[in-house]
């Protein structure tokens, strides 16, 4: 997989999972996120995670769209 992008309350979380990944994401970026983007930094707006999944995909990337996350508590 070369990205991951997961849903939540407010937003989506970015995260890069291979070089192929983080190069491609590095194109689609200003250079001053590009350490954020390789700390896992990065959340967009659902519709931009959206967008940005299918440009992936079209270029060819290995994807992961989780679209939504909860975490069960227990008692």
């Amino acid at each position: 997989m070369d990205i991951c992008l997961i849903e939540n309350s407010s937003g989506a979380h970015l995260r890069p999972e291979s070089v192929h990944g983080i190069l491609w994401l590095q194109t689609h970026f200003e250079n001053e996120h590009w350490d954020a983007l390789a700390a896992r930094q990065i959340q967009l707006p659902i519709e931009n995670a959206k967008e940005l999944s299918q440009d992936a995909k079209k270029a060819g990337l290995s994807l992961n769209y989780i679209s939504s996350l909860s975490i069960a508590r227990h008692p």
